[in-house]
């Protein structure tokens, strides 16, 4: 379901600058309206992902779990991360198709 091709089109948005990290600016993005997807690691803790899963319903920013901190971190070419938010439609749409999502998947190991 979530594969490689999802990953890369993580590492374009970043090099496109079209991609957020860090809670604090995740979080700021989805208030703004930045933020047209947000990605949480699956091995994110429970209450992170409670925290977005809330911020983005109430925001209805399309959310996916999933990946694991150091998958995530690695397709951006940074040190593990927890939370991304991709701030382009188009790569946000890319990346939704190859989830196969507009609303919210669940981790699925």
């Amino acid at each position: 379901m979530m594969n490689n091709k999802t990953l890369s089109y993580l590492g374009l948005s970043m090099r496109a600058g079209k991609l957020v990290t860090g809670e604090e600016i995740v979080l700021k993005a989805i208030r703004s309206s930045e933020a047209k997807m947000v990605i949480v690691a699956g091995d994110a803790s429970a209450n992170t992902q409670k925290k977005f899963r809330d911020k983005c319903g109430t925001y209805k920013v399309p959310l996916v779990i999933g990946f694991d901190r150091d998958s995530l971190g690695s397709s951006i070419g940074k040190e593990t991360r927890v939370v991304l938010a991709v701030t382009d439609r188009g790569f946000a749409k890319m990346i939704s198709k190859q989830v196969g999502i507009m609303s919210e998947v669940e981790y699925i190991e």
